[in-house]
């Protein structure tokens, strides 16, 4: 298993690239299943999670082509199986987002429940009874979700109990080749839904209300295909900006937009950093200064994103005085918080609190990555510890970061990949 071996203690400087977002494209891919033509999409992040996605379409019999520019051509036209099988679905949650498209244009789908989970433990039940109201019948059996409908998809008023970034993408898009009119209420508001959303109008659907949380979606008889690039990842953004205000830094974001992150940019300026942006660049320097504490409490859209908490409490580590990061979204999503005590952060855990006070200097110390958020804290730690600091199970950030050792070593990061003994 791949490690980083990451040499500690310098001031990030430079310039680089940002890629597409990931959960955006995945959704984007699956909705190339609702046109009549092929579908071309461009900045996708070369991301095991969008192999597989395209894997999984591949076993279905969709023809997948590849230009030089790595954009994919996706024709739809070609699919002879209707099936989402376990295998691929277990390495990757966001296979369920083929339910709806299959659905709604093939009337019919089985897709195995994501990572054998229990059914109510994540909101998969909301897709599920949302597709009920629009007549799907749906049967869970076997580990699997087998959905089919009599005809057409027809327009329903869906309530979303609980805000699901995937539940109002699948909806929307099984609404968009339905009967009538549907409306999704209590919608989630990510860039992500909106840039589904986009790409699907540029497919030739009626959708209104996205980015509110309230989505109307006018069916329409059929789509065709179109060419659309995904939107700048803001995650992989804001991690980039996080490590450079703890290594009192400099960087040059390019390829990305200011407008996505906007509550991440706020606490970065509370924190000291200078930050300029432009029409597709963000730019932030700590002018050789140490970062101030700041205290984040995470919130769905347009809120400060749980997917950079981890960040934050890396930098906060190393920063004047003392913060709070409060999880409110996911519970278990603080098992950062231990390696980061290793590496010598002053951390008290209370409840979904973690009070954070910065200390001059972190040092190197063996740690483990455990999700993909959470080693990407690591990282930016290991950056700024004094010595020479080793990650473990690196395959988690390979899920959401394209390139990493190779963009920090442009930012100037004594960074390489440590091939792991097998079987370890």
């Amino acid at each position: 298993m791949d490690k980083l071996l990451i040499g500690g203690g310098v001031q990030l400087d430079g310039t680089i690239r940002i890629s597409g977002a990931k959960n955006a494209a995945l959704p984007i891919l699956a909705a190339a299943l609702l046109a009549d033509e092929p579908v071309i999409v461009g900045n996708l992040p070369h991301l095991h999670d969008i192999t597989t996605m395209l894997e999984l379409m591949g076993r279905m019999g969709v023809e997948i082509l590849i230009d030089e520019k790595m954009s994919v051509e996706i024709n739809a036209n070609t699919i002879k199986e209707l099936t989402a099988p376990y295998e691929l679905v277990k390495t990757m949650r966001a296979s369920i987002l083929v339910l709806g498209p299959l659905l709604a244009h093939y009337g019919k789908a089985e897709v195995s429940l994501p990572g054998g989970c229990a059914i109510g433990s994540r909101p998969v039940d909301l897709h599920l009874r949302g597709l009920e109201a629009m007549g799907a019948n749906i049967v869970v059996e076997d580990g699997y979700i087998r959905a089919s409908s009599n005809g057409r998809l027809k327009g329903a008023d869906i309530f979303l109990d609980t805000v699901t970034v995937t539940g109002t993408e699948n909806l929307m898009m099984a609404a968009a080749l339905a009967d009538g009119e549907t409306i999704l209420r209590n919608s989630a508001k990510e860039p992500e839904v909106v840039d589904l959303a986009e790409c699907l109008k540029a497919m030739g659907a009626d959708i209104k209300g996205h980015g509110t949380d309230t989505i109307v979606i006018n069916g329409v008889p059929s789509l065709k295909g179109c060419h659309y690039d995904v939107l700048p990842d803001r995650i992989e953004t804001g991690t980039y900006l996080c490590a450079a205000a703890a290594s009192k830094g400099r960087v040059k974001l390019k390829d990305t937009r200011a407008d996505l992150l906007d509550a991440v940019l706020v606490k970065l300026k509370e924190a000291g950093a200078h930050i300029t942006t432009g029409e597709g660049w963000i730019e932030l320097d700590m002018k050789g200064q140490r970062p101030k504490a700041v205290s984040v409490e995470t919130a769905p859209y347009p809120g400060f994103p749980t997917d950079m908490q981890a960040q934050f409490a890396a930098m906060n580590c190393v920063a004047e005085g003392s913060g709070s990061i409060t999880e409110t979204v996911f519970e278990n999503r603080f098992m950062h918080i231990h390696e980061l005590i290793r590496l010598g952060a002053d951390i008290q855990l209370e409840g979904n609190t973690a009070n954070i006070t910065g200390v001059e200097k972190l040092h190197a110390a063996p740690i483990m990555a455990t999700d993909l958020r959470a080693s990407a804290s690591l990282v930016i730690a290991a950056v700024v510890a004094e010595g020479d600091t080793l990650v473990d199970r690196i395959y988690h950030i390979d899920r959401g970061y394209e390139c990493i050792e190779e963009k920090l070593q442009q930012l100037g990061v004594n960074i390489r990949r440590v091939p792991g003994k097998s079987g370890m």
